[in-house]
């Protein structure tokens, strides 16, 4: 009976059914793989059915352990929820926050996050990189208590907060001939080569409305999903491209990047947010949230570097 089996064996069953292997939950759980299998081997006789099912080299849940699989993740994010609640009720902070974000934020969450870890020591956090779908994707499983991205997504039921600005910006060279021009037209751009971001990124979006709604055709030398790439790229002389100025935060003295001086620019874009309707966030969420609202955009311009 399920009943038998003992809360470290649920612990480990969740850590191999989330990486679909015994290799990797040894190794996130400091034990040695044969200690992993045997622990795997009481649960199942525990529960009376196989709960994963191995074709080739790759592991799989069956329908018993995935069933389990979406237990214990309500067993341990309650477990988590109440140990909060408790530290909440003792004047204290504590337990793990865990963020989804869009790789852009990497130029400035950073320097939000490092203020709040001093101000909430007791607050560990969990922090992934992705585009905007693997955010999309995030969501479906509600992996974490906040998500942090520039572009809402229409087709999903969540509650949005804008929190800090994220201004798009034209980059060239800095010795582009059109780094000496002002109020350059739109339509000027679009006759150099550009460098665009990968299928899947908001940056993207942004630009591709922003050059329809001008009926102009971008020429396109480039896709890439790296902002560092991009950068080089331009660097190169492989072309010009339109980033969040942010990107630009740690440039540094050298500044072998300029921003163009083009009409309608930056865009004001935003970050924001968000969370899936109906969903009640932890005690670290909300304390999170509200840091964000009211320090985040102070701290980014106090510690941002532009051009």
């Amino acid at each position: 009976m399920i009943k038998n089996a003992t809360m470290h064996q649920l612990r480990v069953f969740e850590v191999v059914a989330r990486h679909c292997s015994y290799t990797r939950a040894a190794e996130e759980l400091f034990l040695t793989q044969p200690t992993v299998s045997m622990q795997m081997k009481q649960l199942t006789q525990a529960v009376g059915l196989p709960l994963f099912e191995q074709i080739g080299k790759r592991l799989y849940l069956t329908d018993a352990g995935q069933k389990l699989y979406t237990t214990c993740k309500d067993i341990f994010d309650r477990l988590s929820q109440f140990e909060m609640d408790i530290a909440d009720m003792k004047g204290m902070k504590q337990g793990q926050l865990k963020l989804s974000t869009v790789t852009t934020t990497k130029y400035f969450l950073p320097r939000i996050l490092g203020p709040f870890c001093d101000r909430y020591p007791g607050i560990d956090v969990s922090l992934k990189f992705t585009n905007h779908e693997g955010i999309q994707q995030y969501l479906h499983e509600n992996s974490s208590d906040l998500y942090i991205l520039s572009q809402v997504p229409e087709n999903l039921d969540v509650v949005s907060y804008k929190v800090i600005e994220n201004p798009l910006v034209v980059l060239a060279p800095y010795n582009h001939p059109l780094t000496k021009e002002r109020q350059i037209p739109i339509a000027r751009i679009a006759e150099e080569p550009f460098i665009m971001r990968e299928s899947g990124s908001g940056t993207r979006q942004v630009v591709q409305k922003l050059f329809d709604r001008h009926d102009l055709k971008l020429k396109v030398r480039l896709e890439l999903s790296s902002n560092e790439a991009i950068k080089q790229a331009i660097v190169g002389g492989l072309g010009l491209s339109i980033l969040s100025r942010h990107t630009l935060a740690l440039e540094g003295m050298t500044k072998p990047l300029a921003v163009l001086d083009v009409a309608g620019f930056p865009i004001q874009n935003y970050w924001y947010v968000i969370y899936p309707s109906g969903k009640q966030l932890s005690v670290v969420g909300r304390t999170f949230l509200n840091y964000l609202q009211q320090e985040g955009e102070q701290i980014t311009e106090a510690s941002a570097f532009f051009n």
